[in-house]
């Protein structure tokens, strides 16, 4: 059974670096691109970053750029978001989800993305 999840989230000041994990189960993360989304309370859904199977290719919104890093280690089977420079505005549930192999370069549009995990809070706030 295919499984995505998330941990590391939390609150923190502004300023203030978090490290999100995917944990994913259920198939070969190496063949597989994965993105990371976020909503904040009362807006849409987000891309906000994602990775290419070979982490060859990243990609990241405008509003994070600079700030976030998006890594894969695929023998642990684990994707990162390394989120520094936190600011209140990156307030939201973040999630992480798996697109085809076939989506390449992955994109940050999530109907792009068939599984994802159920997410985890990430609060910045003084």
């Amino acid at each position: 059974q295919l499984q995505l999840v998330e941990s590391g989230g939390g609150l923190v000041q502004p300023g203030g670096s978090l490290r999100l994990s995917c944990v994913t189960s259920g198939f070969t993360l190496d063949y597989y691109p994965i993105g990371w989304f976020r909503q904040a309370p009362g807006k849409g859904l987000e891309g906000v970053s994602c990775i290419s199977s070979d982490a060859g290719t990243t990609t990241y919104a405008r509003s994070v750029k600079g700030r976030f890093t998006i890594s894969r280690d695929n023998a642990k089977n684990t994707v990162y978001l390394q989120m520094n420079s936190l600011k209140p505005e990156d307030t939201a549930v973040y999630y992480c989800a798996v697109a085809r192999p076939s989506n390449y370069p992955p994109t940050l549009d999530g109907s792009d993305y068939d599984y994802w995990g159920q997410g985890t809070q990430v609060t910045v706030s003084s």
